[in-house]
């Protein structure tokens, strides 16, 4: 399928007069770019009211290019909820079986999906379905009709190769390439599949931001601190030069002395004739309120000990040229930090520059990794054991973004051994990072030991690859991130999930909580799997434009698939028309290090 251009209309009173307040308009531009990865998203915000609905429906629809609007907002009872009658008249054809599903799926969420009135349909060569305005609720309902949506479209332009296809595939006539990926079970001898859904990864992240508290109380404790001191203290030089009187003028002026940075302020009488030699951030003699730098001067005179005695002023003296005054920099009961950023460098930067001290708490963080099969770096080789460097490779992940590691264990797959391993840790530490036993096999004890420890168990499967078995749960204010054993697959899940989730909890804006992003050009052909694949990937810059090339194979246990590693490529999940990711193509990508581009041409 070509290049699919949606259109996302977010109908709200409060968005329009404040599109910052808008969160269900991005979260669908965020799941169409997830899900899509030939997609293109029109945004707009519209207030509630129904000509300027229908007014911005209908250019979109004039447009003729858009094949998909989907509108947030409007579709409940209030009196302003007129989205559904701005939307009818401009339909050629109502989809009502489309709006059924969706209402059928939302009902299953909650009851109160009844309350939605919701439209779907076609109007020329446009599909368009009104969503609820919830940020939960539109990603509800875009999982709902992803799947359905490229058919929807090959119908709709009257691609009959393409129905074709799809018929086949769905008849059986062609080969099956798709599982369903919320297909659950009960694990058990008569039913295999993972009682736990596949769930998509904004929707885990949604998730976790929402269950997740915030450890560190920085709003109060930190971003509301007045400074105790003026910055600078007194006025102080900019340059090296001569301190005097801008009354004065240029010309020869007599040497009294030289000020140096740390001196005290000179309180000595100075007649305009007169300077002294100051060096840069040097306190200003009182009488002065001027420096000349030195390139504008010219030494005329040294006395019988080599001390300049007489230099010529070859400028005009200006009063506060090259004079920082007090206060310049941070003003006393001013806010030492007029925007709230956590970075460790900036807090403890500028508090040391107003002689403030403050222990700012951080995330207290567990590492272990499960598996019988494991053995310390520092063992003696073992027949069929193997070294583990999961628990190296968290740990030192979590120092590289700035956070500590309290505790490190390796457990054997045991339920009692694990159980008691956790409820230790939990006494002391806020998250426990686990790698391993978090899947379907005869030994993956994590899941039944959380049960049992009364956690809640948030999310057992991601819809991605690697990291599909990865876990959350929570209990009161601890939380628990299992990751999958396969080394790939937890840095992996631990840059997408863990890593944010810390971040949050230590009082850093969601935004900044998750990995940078950046669009990348595809080096090389790459097949696209039945999940959304994050693939490592190195980036080199040419004239100014970021090129991506996979890191050799992929598989989640080949370690060595980081090394070079300098972004995530985010690819979308293969659909009945796309298989491949093709060499030039642009995909966004997760940025995993500081140091991101690994060569320039």
């Amino acid at each position: 399928m070509e290049s699919i251009i949606f259109g996302v209309l977010t109908v709200s009173d409060t968005c329009y007069q404040d599109p910052a307040k808008d969160k269900s308009g991005p979260r669908l531009r965020a799941l169409i770019n997830e899900s899509f990865a030939n997609a293109q998203v029109t945004e707009s915000i519209v207030p509630d009211e129904k000509d300027l609905i229908q007014q911005e429906l209908r250019e979109w629809i004039d447009l003729g290019e858009l094949r998909v609007i989907l509108t947030t907002g409007g579709t409940g009872f209030a009196p302003r909820d007129v989205t559904p009658e701005a939307t009818k008249p401009l339909l050629d054809k109502e989809c009502p079986q489309l709006a059924l599903v969706i209402a059928l799926e939302s009902l299953k969420k909650t009851r109160f999906a009844a309350l939605s009135r919701g439209l779907a349909g076609i109007a020329g060569n446009t599909l368009i379905l009104n969503f609820p305005g919830s940020e939960k609720a539109v990603t509800e309902c875009f999982e709902t009709v992803k799947d359905l949506l490229p058919h929807a479209l090959n119908l709709i332009g009257d691609e009959i190769s393409l129905v074709r296809k799809t018929h086949a595939e769905v008849q059986g006539s062609a080969p099956q390439r798709h599982i369903c990926p919320h297909k659950t079970g009960k694990g058990n001898d008569y039913d295999r599949n993972s009682p736990f859904p596949m769930l998509p990864v904004q929707e885990v992240l949604s998730m976790i931001f929402d269950t997740v508290k915030r450890t560190s109380n920085l709003d109060t404790s930190l971003w509301q601190l007045n400074s105790p001191v003026n910055i600078p203290p007194f006025r102080a030089s900019i340059k090296d030069g001569y301190a005097m009187k801008s009354t004065g003028f240029s010309g020869s002026k007599r040497v009294l002395g030289c000020i140096a940075a740390g001196d005290a302020p000179n309180s000595s009488p100075l007649a305009e004739d007169e300077c002294f030699k100051i060096n840069t951030g040097a306190p200003l003699p009182l009488e002065a309120d001027c420096v000349v730098q030195v390139e504008d001067t010219e030494l005329l005179q040294r006395d019988k000990h080599g001390q300049e005695s007489l230099v010529n002023i070859k400028v005009e003296p200006q009063a506060g040229l090259d004079v920082r005054p007090v206060g310049f920099d941070l003003s006393i009961k001013d806010r030492i930090f007029p925007a709230p950023d956590p970075s460790p460098v900036v807090v403890k930067s500028l508090l040391a520059s107003v002689g403030k001290r403050l222990a700012i708490p951080k995330p207290r963080v567990a590492i272990v990794s499960t598996g019988s099969e494991l053995l310390s770096p520092r063992d003696q080789p073992v027949p069929g054991k193997i070294f583990d460097s999961n628990t190296t490779m968290l740990a030192e992940l979590l120092l590289y973004f700035g956070f500590d590691c309290m505790h490190t264990s390796v457990l054997s797959d045991s339920f009692k051994q694990t159980k008691e391993s956790l409820t230790d840790l939990f006494e002391v530490v806020d998250f426990v990072i686990c790698s391993g036993g978090v899947s379907m096999g005869d030994k993956d004890f994590v899941k039944p030991v959380l049960e049992d420890l009364q956690f809640k168990l948030h999310c057992g499967r991601v819809n991605m690859k690697p990291g599909k078995p990865l876990t959350f749960a929570s209990r009161n204010d601890k939380y628990f991130f299992g990751l999958p054993g396969n080394p790939v697959s937890a840095f992996v899940t631990f840059h997408l999930f863990a890593l944010p989730a810390i971040r949050w909890a230590a009082g850093w804006d969601r935004p900044k909580c998750s990995l940078p992003v950046v669009n990348v050009k595809l080096l090389n052909d790459f097949s696209l799997d039945g999940r959304p694949e994050f693939v490592r990937a190195s980036v080199i810059s040419k004239s100014g434009e970021l090129y991506a090339s996979v890191t050799g194979d992929q598989i989640s246990s080949r370690l060595q698939s980081i090394v070079g590693a300098d972004v995530l490529i985010n690819l979308p999940a293969r659909t009945s028309d796309r298989y491949e990711a093709k060499a030039g193509e642009v995909f966004p990508a997760s940025v995993l290090r500081y140091d991101f581009i690994s060569k320039y041409e």
